[in-house]
């Protein structure tokens, strides 16, 4: 089964500092199945996110790749979440993230 992973970054990204590796383990992350996250990928394009580097601005989850939510994304990204069981654990970072004031790392497939 094909899955995205979610973790909440221990810093806060620098210019310059890339991530470009997989290290799924360093950020704790948990796994969320593409048929769960899929439906609300065309919704998630209004966030305002970063592709490997805080250099690069995207918008949305970057699909097969990763991406570096920023706290104000994290939180929209929130509200999306919420109302969708299958990704109850994916708003349980969230709101963690929220708390911490953290990026969320995006680990597409």
């Amino acid at each position: 089964m094909d899955a995205h992973e979610f973790g909440i970054l221990p810093k806060t990204p620098e210019h310059g500092e890339r991530y470009d590796t997989y290290d799924a383990k360093t950020y704790d992350c948990i796994s969320i199945p593409d048929e769960d996250l899929y439906p609300l990928l065309w919704d998630m394009e209004v966030l305002s996110c970063y592709s490997h580097t805080v250099d690069i601005p995207c918008h949305g989850l970057v699909y097969c790749g990763i991406t570096l939510i920023p706290p104000t994304a994290a939180r929209e990204m929130l509200w999306m979440t919420k109302p969708h069981p299958a990704l109850a654990p994916l708003t349980v970072l969230l709101e963690k993230a929220e708390k911490e004031n953290r990026f969320v790392i995006h680990y597409g497939l």
